[in-house]
């Protein structure tokens, strides 16, 4: 297993080298590049200590506004994308039984992503697959605020699906393992 350097400079290499090279959110370049997000690796693998690590850093971005947004990121665990599932379904109740509801919100990027009703071979799923499974926690009002200057917004998923499709899945197989190489 990588070190935590390793780690969150792979993480910024998907970052810059997919996400924001392709555009699939087009809000994250200004956050990368004004060095508005925070990286933490989460080590443990007991469900108990990461749900308390996401409410840790749910009182961090609280406490910090210059930080604008949280990748938490998953290397020794949640490689299974069913369990990954599972604690997705956990983090997103316990924002809201800590009210955190209409605060923050989870995005989801694993790397064996996958929509569902979609074959598993299908290029769409890249717009959410990553070096290792994470969870994005985004600043709601922060989210509204950027749509409402971003022009066909609910045209942003489509748009992505139909890029990684062009694309094609051994380009973006290729663009993701070169994210464990480039660090």
């Amino acid at each position: 297993m990588p070190n935590t350097q390793t780690i969150i400079a792979q993480t910024k290499i998907w970052l810059s080298s997919i996400v924001i090279a392709h555009n699939i959110c087009p809000f994250a370049k200004r956050e990368f590049d004004s060095g508005r997000i925070h990286y933490e690796v989460i080590e443990t693998s007991e469900t108990q200590r990461q749900l308390e690590q996401l409410i840790a850093q749910c009182a961090a971005l609280d406490k910090d506004a210059a930080r604008e947004t949280s990748l938490l990121i998953f290397p020794s665990s949640l490689s299974d994308y069913g369990d990954y599932l599972d604690f997705l379904a956990l983090a997103t109740a316990l924002l809201k039984t800590q009210d955190y509801e209409g605060i923050y919100q989870l995005a989801s990027f694993h790397p064996d992503y996958q929509f569902a009703e979609t074959p598993p071979d299908d290029a769409s799923h890249y717009t959410n697959r990553s070096p290792y499974p994470m969870l994005h926690i985004l600043r709601e009002a922060s989210v509204e605020a950027a749509l409402k200057h971003y022009p066909n917004p609910e045209g942003i998923p489509e748009r992505n699906i139909a890029l990684m499709q062009e694309m094609g899945v051994e380009v973006m197989r290729g663009l993701l393992a070169a994210c464990y190489e480039s660090s």
